[in-house]
């Protein structure tokens, strides 16, 4: 073979090798931003949503367990805390509809727990059952090891589902009469016309002062992998979610709900290969009942929004793709604020227990 035959095989080679290389760089740039980092799954040592079940919040039986480290607006951590043991809501006279049951006498908690109903809902709205504990004088879910001098069973009024109906009340009421009669109790129930005029009330002052804030991100050039959506997410102080495509900024007791929510298309992170799948919308959201104002909620979310956007090159925009300037945001909280004196006015203050039900 000669030199110069050597030369243009040599040269061809280099060329070939040339044009792998740029078509795999044009398919790479083509494709979703990866992280910089290999993307890492949950650990254990992540702290994950409320009521998964999983995490690091480490509450033994005694519920004296430490939490992992308080994110600030920006997640940083600033030091810990000791987690609330989650406790069952005490019934509301604002959104409960009550029956009451008169015993002869005092009755441990043991003898009447076999005879409550295992179903917690009347349809769609939740029940609950109280004692008046014969020692502490104090109403309580029934323990086993107390006794009880009197029981309250209440029904929810409302939730996002709508108001209370009559099938729903109906089967309220056709279930505890049961009760009362297995533990020898005479049993008290409002009338139902009354209970369905304050269950619509109800439900028409929820529906005119609900609100969930969200803001869309969109990407201006290539999409994003997922887990590039996730290193961004991370560093703002969110971790997983329960269900794919979730990611929050959990609060700081155990069982509140999450402070903010990032969502994205749940089929992207259930893709055999999710870095390959493209992402290019997340919603950044609160919900305004069920959020304490004392977190600052709309700074958190606001923030968050405007740090998301620099960091992963994304556009703003409300649920018909309008922009969000700073001036959009202005406007939202002067409007939130209201929001919130209202709802504290009528003893609704967003976060509570009974907005929280209610908003549900």
């Amino acid at each position: 073979m000669s030199t110069l035959t050597v030369a243009l095989a040599s040269l061809g080679g280099v060329v070939l090798a040339g044009v792998i290389a740029h078509g795999a760089w044009q398919a790479r740039r083509a494709g979703p931003r990866r992280a910089s980092t290999p993307r890492e799954e949950p650990v254990a040592s992540e702290r994950l949503e409320p009521g998964s079940g999983t995490g690091s919040t480490n509450v033994d039986g005694d519920g004296d367990g430490q939490a992992d480290p308080v994110l600030t607006l920006d997640g940083a951590p600033v030091g810990t805390r000791r987690l609330a043991r989650r406790t069952v809501p005490a019934l509301d006279p604002l959104i409960d509809a009550f029956a009451t049951f008169s015993i002869d006498q005092s009755l441990g908690g043991d003898a009447i727990a076999p005879h409550l109903p295992s179903k917690r809902h009347a349809g769609s709205k939740a029940v609950f059952v109280e004692g008046l504990d014969a020692h502490t004088q104090q109403w309580e879910p029934v323990q086993a090891d107390h006794r009880y001098a009197e029981l309250q069973a209440g029904v929810q009024l409302a939730s996002r589902t709508g108001p209370l109906n009559e099938i729903e009340y109906s089967e309220f009421v056709q279930r505890f009469q049961v009760v009362a009669e297995a533990l020898g109790a005479s049993a008290e129930f409002p009338d139902m016309l009354e209970v369905m005029a304050r269950a619509r009330e109800l439900d028409a002052f929820a529906g005119q002062h609900d609100a969930q804030l969200a803001v869309h991100l969109k990407a201006r050039g290539a999409a994003w992998s997922v887990g590039y959506v996730q290193q961004h997410a991370r560093q703002h102080g969110f971790v997983p979610g329960v269900v794919a495509g979730r990611l929050v900024r959990a609060a700081a007791e155990e069982g509140d709900p999450p402070v903010l929510t990032l969502t994205f298309d749940p089929r992207a992170a259930l893709a055999d290969e999710p870095d390959r799948a493209a992402v290019r919308d997340v919603t950044l959201a609160f919900d305004v009942p069920q959020t304490d104002a004392s977190l600052r909620p709309f700074a958190a979310w606001q923030q968050a929004a405007q740090a998301l956007a620099a960091g992963m090159d994304a556009d703003l925009v409300d649920d018909e793709g309008r922009a969000l300037a700073p001036a959009s945001f202005e406007s939202i909280g002067n409007e939130l604020e209201k929001l919130y004196t209202t709802l504290a006015e009528h003893d609704l203050a967003a976060g509570s227990p009974a907005a929280r039900r209610l908003f549900s």
